[in-house]
């Protein structure tokens, strides 16, 4: 299976190393050191799974051609990038799948209901995502790796269970989905196909949702913000505001707060959205945050927890200016 991982960064750069261990003819789109890197010495995967070293093709869209399938694992900011860069990875049965965080571009399409088609502006701008993939092409995808970029070409996995959800938007289950998953498992990454791609989803963010803002006001890994009572307290209070969110969307995810925020207790790892503050990159503010809140309102759900730690965490992403919202 011919697969092209767009963005070389730490979920990027260990999803492909896990395709080309199983087997699949890999290649990778990236840019700047990262490109470098990897087009030199190859992608170096390491942590508690062991280490391992893959040589994956890299190159722009037009050097590398169409694909069976794109794994697109940028963060929501660069998707413009994206759309226009990606048409000469696409050929008419190629199949695009959107790994990342918070609500994703495609949420209502094929939803079902009075909200079936909504359009989310801010997250896909101008609809570019739309007109360059479409619709038929989407695959939905949502991933589980805690995992750092420590050099470029070099990544740090924390935790030796990974995985990434797939999910078709009409909640069937392709034979497309199936394949992707099945190429992720013969690598050693978990390869799972869901009929609930949106539950899948929200159980992802309220995880994003409920402790990124707190990360990064304290500037502080998971663990840390635990161990304070009060800040573990907020923590719970705000995943649960999530929840209430997702069951007001028809989506009730089966997780229990106070079990998810003790689960990260002992975990050093920093959230990928302090990373991106720390590094200067631009940050996920509107589709981890401020999108989920615009749904409470849409669906009249209180979240007054989240509304002040999102309030707090936006002014912190705008005074360090990665994070410019639409006027």
């Amino acid at each position: 299976m011919k697969i092209c991982v767009f963005g070389a960064g730490a979920i990027g750069g260990h999803v492909a190393a896990r395709l080309a261990l199983g087997g699949a003819d890999v290649s990778v789109v990236a840019r700047g050191a990262y490109r470098d890197a990897i087009a030199a010495k190859g992608l170096t995967i390491s942590g508690n799974g062991g280490t391992y070293h893959v040589t994956p093709r890299v190159g722009s869209p037009a050097e590398l051609g169409v694909q069976d399938a794109v794994i697109v694992t940028v963060k929501a900011p660069a998707l413009p990038g994206v759309a226009e860069a990606i048409g000469p990875l696409l050929g008419p049965d190629t199949t695009v799948v959107f790994v990342m965080n918070g609500v994703q571009w495609w949420y209502f399409d094929r939803h079902g209901g009075p909200l079936d088609g909504r359009r989310l502006p801010e997250i896909d701008p101008g609809e570019a995502v739309r007109k360059a993939v479409g619709i038929e092409r989407t695959l939905g995808g949502v991933v589980y790796s805690a995992c750092t970029v420590t050099e470029p070409g070099h990544i740090h996995v924390e935790t030796a269970s990974n995985r990434i959800i797939l999910g078709e938007l009409d909640g069937s289950v392709s034979p497309r989905a199936e394949a992707i998953a099945a190429a992720l498992e013969k690598g050693g990454m978990g390869g799972v196909v869901t009929r609930e791609i949106r539950k899948e989803l929200w159980a992802k963010l309220a995880a994003n949702l409920a402790f990124g803002p707190f990360a990064i006001l304290s500037r502080a890994g998971a663990g840390t913000c635990t161990r304070d009572p009060v800040v573990r307290a907020a923590m719970v209070r705000a995943m649960k505001e999530v929840l209430t969110i997702a069951e007001a969307l028809g989506q009730r995810a089966d997780l229990d707060p106070e079990k998810r925020v003790a689960a990260i207790s002992s975990s050093n790892h920093k959230a990928s959205i302090l990373q991106d503050l720390e590094l200067g990159r631009p940050m996920e503010i509107a589709a981890m945050f401020r999108v989920p809140l615009e749904l409470a309102r849409l669906v009249e759900v209180e979240t007054p927890t989240l509304d002040l730690s999102v309030a707090l965490a936006t002014m912190q992403a705008r005074a360090a200016g990665l994070y410019n919202p639409p006027a």
